[in-house]
């Protein structure tokens, strides 16, 4: 694993492409050269049916020439500098003109940065991984209901970037990674449920024991059993944290400068104004210690800062990198992710919605008739105008309790509408890196029979 976390021959090498691509005409250039090593088990009915490894080193090149700009990348980092930094060079002086792609302005790089102990000093090899996802698939199917497994994995792995730029910047992100999942199965022919756990960590100290995660699947698949249809109405609807959390995604994802300069954000033009109620957060925090997306500068080595894309239910800042952020007028916020053959593009980090205040039995024990929500279905959401559908299954409410499970259902509202109903609860957990508590949505439309 030392030789791993050694970045000095990525950065010698980002070195001599960069100097390379500026011998070879280059006005400006980036460098970043990406690693990544990881090893997978995995399980199923107690034997292992693959084990995996993988490990690589790639390298992509950005060059500019005036205002045209062009991409090379390799997975040769024996590959001749001079040649590949010629080849871009080339592509760039015959490609568009386009007046936002510049590298990053010099007073937004990173100069210093925290350690945000992004690494496990000790990773599970194959042995302990096999151990994990053994103790996992065990536990579910000592579950009573539960009939078989769908299988069990367990991965560790370490990644990360070095960035070199013609502006002066050099620096290297790596950080580790271990988890595990499990699939448990209950019932038996067409009467048959199933669902899923897993963890993941940056340090494996950090997770969910193997057995606590196999239980809870096996657990959750039996409750699915025997699922009931219910009638179309509009009723209030609660999301388990699981599922909760993409309603920060999608607020995320419309709040991406590059969709908001395409004008293809239904919250285009929404900036400043409330579209949620009063108290109510969003946070993006690149800078959490060991936040499985947690990163000192972002990929164009613009320094990273917790950002409140919502504040107090209003919507405060979109998510920039340099390009977006110059064709709206405004400054980076230090968001930028991108592959080594591609221009950068704005990427929330570890992204969370805030707690509130209520607990989530005083949420559901407020609620006469009602849903609760533990599986979603599909991607059925246009980010132009907002309109949500999503199939889903869950537990209908009755009086303030889970009453039986339900399924074949579809939700539908407008997320602007979602968003403005939308009550968090307190059991908030920060360990993925989307995050959410218990959420109750006002007046959803449940399609049934």
């Amino acid at each position: 694993m030392s030789d791993l976390l050694d970045t000095g021959a990525l950065l010698e090498r980002a070195r001599a492409l960069r100097d390379a691509a500026l011998k070879a005409g280059a006005d400006a250039c980036d460098v970043m050269a990406v690693r990544g090593s990881s090893t997978t088990v995995q399980m199923r009915e107690g034997h292992v049916e693959a084990t995996e490894r993988a490990e690589g080193d790639d390298i992509g090149l950005r060059v500019f020439v005036g205002r045209r700009s062009a991409s090379v990348a390799s997975n040769d980092l024996r590959e001749d500098a001079a040649a590949l930094a010629e080849r871009a060079v080339a592509i760039a002086r015959v490609a568009p003109e386009d007046p936002y792609a510049l590298l990053a302005e010099p007073e937004d790089l990173a100069r210093d940065w925290p350690n945000l102990d992004l690494i496990d000093p000790v990773m599970p090899g194959p042995a302990e991984l096999e151990a994990f996802a053994r103790r996992a698939e065990e536990a579910a199917r000592a579950v009573a209901g539960v009939t078989k497994s769908g299988g069990a994995s367990a991965a560790a792995g370490l990644g990360g970037f070095v960035l070199v730029t013609s502006a002066g910047f050099e620096g290297a992100s790596l950080g580790s990674s271990t988890s595990f999942s499990v699939t448990a199965i209950a019932g038996e022919g067409t009467a048959m449920e199933r669902d899923y756990d897993y963890a993941a960590a940056r340090h494996r100290a950090d997770l969910d024991s193997a057995e606590a995660i196999g239980r809870n699947a096996g657990e959750r698949a039996v409750r699915r059993l025997n699922p009931r249809k219910v009638d179309t109405r509009k009723v209030p609807v609660v999301f388990e944290p699981r599922h909760a959390a993409s309603f920060a995604g999608y607020l995320a994802g419309a709040a991406n400068g590059q969709s908001v300069a395409r004008k293809t954000s239904f919250l285009r033009e929404k900036l400043g104004r409330r579209i949620f109620r009063p108290g109510i957060a969003i946070v993006d925090d690149p800078l959490r210690p060991r936040g499985p997306r947690s990163r000192p500068f972002d990929e164009e080595g613009v320094a990273a800062r917790r950002l409140a894309l919502v504040e107090d239910g209003v919507l405060m800042s979109w998510l920039l990198d340099t390009a977006t952020a110059r064709e709206l007028g405004l400054k980076s916020t230090g968001h930028a992710t991108r592959g080594i053959g591609s221009p950068p593009s704005p990427g929330a980090t570890n992204l969370h919605l805030a707690a509130g205040t209520v607990s989530p039995a005083d949420m559901i024990g407020a609620i006469r008739d009602g849903l609760y929500v533990t599986d979603m279905i599909g991607h059925g959401v246009n980010m132009v105008t907002g309109d949500y559908s999503r199939g889903c299954s869950g537990y209908w409410i009755e009086n303030g309790e889970l009453a039986y499970p339900v399924a074949e259902i579809t939700i539908a509202g407008n997320l602007l509408d979602i968003f403005a109903g939308l009550t968090p609860a307190d059991d908030l957990v920060l360990k993925r890196g989307l995050d959410a508590p218990t959420v109750l949505v006002e007046g959803l439309t449940v399609a049934g029979r």
